[in-house]
């Protein structure tokens, strides 16, 4: 749920009142150890500007504006109703990343319990989320990851046939979270039926929607269709997980043909076993995290791709090599995939200039110091991918697309951080690596493309999306293996 935290739900109207905020702030501004910056408006400090600068497709205007000013490497702000600090540059991502459980914590907004709420009353949405993350490597694990490939691409070649082929135009983002959407559900829960992932896919849109919103919890509004989907989904689930433990039962599914099996059969140290309501969750949880943000990079795949000519020919060769070497019907499998380094180096640029994940937050659980300046426990603070991916410091050129960045040993660490760092980096990884891979084959091997809408904008909200949803033209190769 990392993407979930970073600039969702800015615009908070407190019930607390205006005299006890300024209070508040009379008393910490007193010290002079705080970072440099400023809180902004009462109540609602600088969280307009945080992401309207997203919305005008430029999040780092931001950062770097406040970097110039105050200090590069933390500034004071006020964002999600609290104060905050916001740690820059790599030494920041480092110190956040090393850090984690020890003098800082995971933190988001406790309106997201609404949507994702907690049904065991004993554990915290944090504990249960950490968890989560004990559980996932055994799904993600290589051996795991070397049968999904040729699932993946079974997919794919599904995908593509339904929503590509023999069309003029199509518009690429539905279609990318369609792909990704769909190998979720056949991965986690084993489901593939294109009439069952459609059933979940609309509510899910609504959900994700209602992420994103101002959590008011009114009739008609986004929160609210967010916090109703979400219900709506759950129930579904619940249908498809009890459906599973009698399989299992019957001996009609596999323990470890999936997320869900392995849930349903795993305790915890006390020997007990997760309640369904609490597996409903986290499949929920699993479901949007393993597609949104892997929907958003292939989609700038797409898009860079569609601008870069002599780029869209080095993925093109390398892909058709290893096309002509698989014989009729072949699957792709984990050996062709690590051949794709020129591929992969162009996915990982895309991921710098347009990383899903543009930030995150935390809490101090503890005061400390950073960069001589004095951190009070409680506060939020925020890490932002931008303060290194569109830093000339780490990346000369910043906005230049130049895959050759990735070569030989890449970036140095804590620069290149599309997936977060340290014990939160995102699990997923090495399986959006995958499943970006296996798109970026398909397409290529079967189209050329151009944008219809040249200059078409990208809002972040809070992924990076193209306002429009990247609409193309298709021009299938004429001979193809």
């Amino acid at each position: 749920m990392e993407f979930f935290y970073a600039p969702l739900l800015c615009v908070f109207v407190s019930v607390i009142s205006l005299s006890l905020h300024l209070l508040f702030y009379k008393t910490r501004t007193t010290s002079a150890a705080l970072p440099p910056g400023k809180t902004g408006w009462p109540v609602l400090g600088e969280s307009l500007e945080f992401l309207s600068t997203g919305w005008k497709g430029h999040p780092e205007k931001f950062i770097f504006d406040r970097m110039a000013r105050y200090s590069s490497h933390v500034f004071r702000t006020h964002l999600l109703g609290a104060p905050a600090a916001v740690l820059c540059g790599s030494a920041g991502n480092k110190f956040l990343f090393s850090n984690e459980n020890k003098l800082v914590q995971a933190w988001w907004p406790s309106s997201v319990d609404k949507i994702f709420p907690n049904d065991n009353s004993q554990t915290s949405s944090k504990e249960e989320a950490i968890k989560m993350r004990r559980m996932l490597p055994t799904f993600f694990k290589p051996e795991a990851l070397h049968r999904y490939v040729g699932i993946m691409d079974q997919i794919a070649r599904r995908h593509f046939a339904d929503g590509w082929d023999n069309k003029q135009d199509v518009v690429v983002f539905p279609l990318a979270k369609n792909y990704t959407f769909w190998l979720a559900c056949r991965l986690f829960l084993s489901v593939e039926d294109p009439a069952q992932v459609e059933k979940f896919a609309a509510p899910f849109n609504l959900l994700a929607s209602g992420l994103i919103s101002i959590p008011i919890d009114l009739p008609g509004t986004p929160f609210n269709k967010g916090i109703k989907a979400s219900s709506y989904i759950r129930k579904e689930l619940m249908g498809v997980i009890k459906q599973r433990k009698q399989d299992l039962a019957d001996g009609k599914a596999s323990p470890t043909q999936d997320i869900l099996s392995h849930m349903l059969l795993t305790s915890n140290e006390d020997g007990k076993f997760m309640q369904e309501s609490d597996i409903a969750n986290k499949i929920l949880g699993l479901l949007i995290g393993g597609h949104d943000t892997a929907s958003s990079a292939c989609t700038f795949v797409v898009k860079y791709l569609a601008e870069l000519p002599e780029v869209y020919q080095g993925v093109y060769k390398e892909q058709m090599e290893i096309a002509k070497s698989k014989g009729e019907g072949d699957l792709l499998n984990w050996e062709d995939l690590q051949k794709m380094k020129y591929s992969w180096n162009v996915a990982c640029e895309v991921l710098r200039l347009a990383p899903p994940l543009q930030g995150a937050f935390r809490e101090a659980l503890a005061d400390f110091t950073f960069n001589g300046f004095s951190i009070p426990k409680g506060w939020k603070l925020y890490w932002s991918a931008n303060s290194t991916h569109k830093n000339s410091d780490f990346f000369p050129e910043p906005e230049k697309f130049d895959p050759s960045r990735f070569e030989g040993s890449g970036p140095a660490p804590y620069t290149f951080v599309p997936f977060g760092g340290g014990p939160r980096m995102c699990p997923g990884k090495e399986y959006a690596r995958l499943e970006i891979l296996v798109f970026m084959h398909h397409l290529v091997t079967k189209f050329k493309w151009e944008k219809i809408i040249p200059d078409e904008k990208v809002v972040v909200d809070p992924m990076p999306i193209p306002a429009k949803g990247l609409p193309i033209r298709l021009y299938p190769h004429i001979s193809q293996n």
